[in-house]
């Protein structure tokens, strides 16, 4: 992908804004993450970038991945399992919440909102906002359960 200059992939300009390079293991995990879907432990991560890169260790992919998270081009995640899991957010992503299995640990990107789920959520926002005077900017909404096949063998 491009970023809107036509100088590269689209999230060069939030390095560029903050002064950073683009150091090879930056772009080796970007890399890696544009290419895998879903979320990511950083084990995951580094096992894909290392078969590529060689020379970049664990350490730095997690240096990393606590740098584009603060650069907003990387949302961490914290499903319950232990591990902290990464998803890249890209220009064209959608909003989306969680279906967490508690049984086998798999997480379903829920996007295909209802508008009486857009509604709702819209209200809780409205009046948490103004119960504690705080301007909400985004949410994060996991809810926890049982997949289908792990309820077929319950």
């Amino acid at each position: 992908m491009v970023n809107r200059r036509g100088k590269g992939p689209w999230w060069v300009t939030a390095f560029r804004n903050q002064g950073l390079r683009i150091t090879e293991p930056r772009q080796a995990v970007l890399d890696v993450m544009q290419k895998m879907s879903g979320h990511h432990s950083a084990d995951e991560i580094f096992f894909r970038v290392h078969r590529l890169y060689p020379g970049i260790g664990l350490a730095t992919i997690y240096r990393t991945l606590d740098l584009l998270t603060r650069l907003g081009l990387v949302k961490k995640h914290d499903f319950g399992q232990g591990r902290a899991r990464y998803e890249l957010i890209t220009k064209e992503a959608e909003h989306h919440h969680h279906l967490i299995c508690e049984g086998c640990g798999k997480v379903i990107d829920y996007n295909d909102f209802m508008n009486e789920e857009k509604t709702l959520v819209k209200k809780i926002e409205e009046v948490l906002s103004k119960k504690h005077n705080f301007k909400i900017k985004s949410h994060n909404l996991q809810f926890y359960g049982l997949c289908e096949n792990c309820q077929k063998r319950r």
